[in-house]
C-alpha cells in the first residue's frame, strides 16, 4: 500500500507530550503508511518546534487557534487521507495494521480510534467510557480520539472552522455518517481532569458543548472553559 496519510498534530507549548505522540506513530511510518507529518504550532515559547523539526515535521505556523491552526496543517497536506491527532495523543500498538485494513475496506468512511485515558481507576474507565458512547450513539468523537478522513471528504465538508473550540465537533457535524469506530484505541492525558477533577471537568465538557449547539460564539466559550 503507497504511504497515502499524512498527519496533522496542532502543538502549543507540547513539549512534554510530543515525544511520546511521536514515538507511537513510528509503525505507520515503517507500514508504509504515513506520507508525511505536519505540526501546526500556534507560537509555542518551548521546545515544541524543535522536537517537531528533529522528527523531520513539516512545520506550519500561525495564531493559537486549534481550528485556524488545523486548517493551516491541512493546507500543506499532500496525503489522501488526513490523520488528525492531539499532541498529548498516543496511538496503542498494532493501530496501524487496523488503519491500513480501513483504507483498504472501510469504503472511504471517516473513523475515529476508541478513547482510553492514561490513568488507572474507576474514573478514567467511566469517562472513557462515555466518550465512546456518545461517539457511537450520538456521531460525536472529539478531537482527542483522533479522525481518520479522506482528503476530497474533508474539503466538500468545508474543513476545520478557524475557531478555538469545538473545531472537532464543528467539523464531524458536517461529514457524511456513519463514522466507523476503529478496533484501536487513542490515549489521551489525564492531566487536564487531574488538575481540574474528574467530575468538574467532565459537567464543564457536557455544559460547554450544550452551549455550543445552543449558538454560543466559541470565542466566548473557549475563554470560559481555559477558566
Amino acid at each position: 500500500m503507497p504511504a497515502e496519510i499524512s498527519i496533522i498534530i496542532p502543538t502549543l507549548n507540547a513539549e512534554d507530550h510530543l515525544p511520546a505522540c511521536l514515538a507511537t506513530l513510528m509503525e505507520g511510518l515503517s507500514a508504509g503508511l504515513i506520507r508525511e507529518l505536519i505540526v501546526t504550532d500556534g507560537g509555542s515559547t518551548d521546545a515544541t518546534c524543535r522536537i517537531a523539526d528533529a522528527a523531520g515535521a513539516n512545520i506550519a505556523t500561525g495564531p493559537a487557534s486549534r481550528g485556524g491552526q488545523l486548517r493551516r496543517g491541512v493546507a500543506q497536506a499532500r496525503g489522501r487521507w488526513l490523520l488528525v491527532l492531539h499532541a498529548d495523543t498516543q496511538l496503542e500498538p498494532g493501530w496501524a495494521a487496523v488503519v491500513a485494513e480501513h483504507i483498504a475496506n472501510g469504503q472511504g468512511t471517516s473513523a475515529y480510534f476508541r478513547l482510553a485515558i492514561r490513568a488507572r481507576g474507576l474514573m478514567p474507565i467511566w469517562f472513557a467510557g462515555w466518550a465512546n458512547l456518545r461517539s457511537y450513539v450520538f456521531g460525536l468523537p472529539y478531537g482527542d480520539q483522533g479522525l481518520l478522513v479522506l482528503r476530497s471528504t474533508y474539503d466538500r465538508a468545508g474543513g476545520y472552522p478557524d475557531q478555538p473550540l469545538m473545531e472537532d465537533v464543528a467539523l464531524v457535524r458536517a461529514l457524511p455518517r456513519p463514522l466507523t469506530a476503529l478496533s484501536a484505541r487513542a490515549f489521551t492525558s489525564a492531566e487536564r481532569y487531574r488538575r481540574v477533577g474528574w467530575l468538574r471537568r467532565g459537567a464543564a465538557n457536557l455544559w460547554t458543548l450544550v452551549r455550543y449547539f445552543a449558538g454560543v460564539d466559541p470565542k466566548v466559550l473557549a475563554v470560559q472553559y481555559q477558566r
